[in-house]
């Protein structure tokens, strides 16, 4: 049992709540003069009639310090702990050596789903550097949820439907000079950018793009051969960047797949009487709410993309009775989510509550700017290669010895890429630099991917030993016992990753534990004459190993054991 454990189990009794519950309360306090755990009282405030102050004090008075914990003081609503040094380490060693790579995970989501819609890019439209919060950040909060126990279900709500495709089809119908199945998504663009050009000089090319849509729209053969070449061809080729990314989904269902199940959300809108035609449009009026009517259906009989969602998140409920459904969305598209919600509720899905929109800021790169109709694009593609073309000239300079330096390069590179996005709050506003982002002593990935080598470097020359079997009490100096509480920290960083939808908390938790492993690093002999201290403090660079590389894992970052 680890401190923890013994000490909601003492002061269960106490507050008549279950232990396990009282478990997940504890905190690390933000500094180390404050304790090893901090327990706070505010919940029981209710209960307990009493305020928190009041029943930290009292708690201190009553408790019975289980063994292992020095003494407890009350500060505020909180009631501090200060483990034993020796404790300490048992418990924390013990627990990630026995853990491993489960180290930090949990059962929470047991028997829940939680749905994860990010990434949705376009078909036959570029797979710009845009599309990278999106899917940097959903992709790590669906690796979190599993991590935690949940079922997770990874969609990629593909843009694949309206009038942009019979744009396409006029353009290839006019200017293709090979089958459509050989065109790149940039030679695909290319034709979208010259007809746009060419339709500024006749505007006629737009009735034509519209007829084509309405083909594929009616079934007609060769317009949903063309346009299911193009879907097919983009999937194929972005499959290739997301493998790179460490990115994958359950779900490629885009917005063609609700095409069928949108009759029955209009029809279930007007038979509730919550939709009206307005000049010619059917909306909902959702003036009451100070927002704009939600359009279902256009003066022209098309659907637009918020009927489309609407089906869709009826459809992921009846299909996986999700816990939760988030939407990994930029925070452009606040109203829309607002309005559809609204809608869902009106409808009286109550689960619409269980809805959530993870919004998150732009990124930006020397002001590149992104418009798909003018051609001024910012390939992600381009972006990766060239974070990991930098990446190895870094590495050529600093390791030239390094066996293989282009696959370290590619983990290193890509790993910078994404960071860039997951070490803040994902709604502020990410502008970064090559210096900044490929930095190998910054708060940065390549930081924590040197630090994980490091330990691996450490490890691979030691002598063979059983961690487990170290004797942690050893470890009792400042710099191993602050190491300890860094990592300590990681499964508490986790769960609070997932319950606030920000990555970024994972990614400050290994900054933690990285900078205390290299203050450790270079004030410790790792290497100590002592069998019996070398072998503690090996035990603690293999915890350090475990938690950087599971850390990573989560945010989707590759851990390379050479740099």
């Amino acid at each position: 049992m680890n401190v923890k454990e013994s000490l909601s189990n003492a002061l269960a009794p106490l507050c008549q709540t279950d232990a396990g519950e009282l478990t997940e309360w504890f905190e690390i306090p933000r500094k180390a003069d404050m304790g090893d755990l901090a327990f706070p009282c505010f919940r029981l405030s209710r209960s307990m009639r009493k305020a928190p102050p009041v029943i930290a004090a009292e708690l201190k008075e009553r408790l019975v310090l289980p063994v292992g914990v020095a003494k407890a003081e009350a500060v505020g609503g909180y009631l501090n702990f200060f483990v034993d040094a020796a404790a300490k380490a048992s418990s924390v060693l013990g627990k990630v050596l026995a853990e491993r790579d489960r180290y930090g995970a949990s059962s929470v989501g047991e028997g829940k789903t939680v749905c994860v819609e990010y990434s949705s890019i376009n078909i036959a439209k570029p797979f710009g550097f845009h599309h990278l919060p999106t899917t940097a950040i959903g992709n790590a909060l669906y690796r979190i949820y599993r991590f935690l126990g949940y079922k997770t279900v990874g969609i990629n709500h593909l843009g694949d439907w309206g009038t942009q495709f019979g744009k396409m089809i006029t353009a290839y119908k006019l200017w293709g000079t090979k089958p459509i199945e050989d065109y790149s998504i940039r030679e695909l663009v290319a034709l979208y950018v010259r007809f746009h050009e060419e339709a500024e000089k006749d505007p006629s090319l737009n009735d034509t793009a519209r007829a084509w849509f309405h083909k594929i729209e009616t079934g007609d053969p060769e317009a949903l051969e063309l346009w299911s070449k193009m879907k097919d061809g983009t999937i194929r080729e972005v499959k290739v960047t997301y493998a790179r990314m460490g990115v994958d989904f359950d779900s490629w269902a885009g917005e063609s797949f609700y095409e069928d199940k949108m009759p029955a959300i209009i029809r279930e809108l007007r038979e509730k009487g919550i939709s009206k035609l307005d000049q010619g449009a059917e909306i909902v009026d959702l003036s009451e709410w100070n927002m704009p009517p939600c359009i279902i259906v256009k003066s022209d009989g098309s659907t637009i993309y918020a009927t489309r969602d609407i089906a869709a998140a009826c459809y992921r409920k009846e299909t996986y009775d999700f816990y939760k459904s988030l939407y990994v969305v930029a925070y452009q598209q606040d109203l829309h989510f607002r309005q559809f919600f609204k809608v869902l509720e009106l409808m009286g899905r109550d689960w619409v509550k269980d809805c959530v929109h993870v919004n998150f800021g732009m990124v930006s790169m020397e002001d590149a700017s992104f418009s798909t109709r003018s051609g001024n694009i910012l390939y992600l593609d381009d972006i990766l290669q060239a974070a990991v073309d930098k990446t190895y000239a870094i590495i050529c300079e600093k390791s030239p010895s390094l066996e293989d330096k282009q696959s370290a390069a590619e983990a290193v590179g890509i790993g910078a890429i994404l960071w860039s996005v997951l070490y803040n709050n994902r709604i502020k506003d990410v502008s970064f630099t090559w210096d900044k982002i490929l930095n190998f002593d910054g708060e940065t990935a390549p930081y924590v991917q040197y630090t994980h080598a490091r330990c691996c470097s450490v490890l691979r020359k030691a002598p063979q030993t059983d961690h487990a079997a170290a004797n942690a009490a050893l470890l009792d100096d400042p710099y191993s016992q602050a190491l300890l509480t860094a990592i300590e920290a990681f499964p508490d960083a986790v769960l609070s990753a997932a319950e606030k939808y920000e990555p970024y908390v994972i990614s400050r938790s290994l900054i933690a534990v990285a900078s205390a492993f290299n203050k450790f690093y270079y004030e410790q002999r790792i290497m100590a004459d002592d069998p019996k201290v070398q072998a503690a403090r090996l035990a603690l660079a293999e915890a350090t190993r475990l938690v950087l590389k599971n850390g990573l894992n989560l945010l989707g970052i590759s851990a390379p054991e050479r740099m």
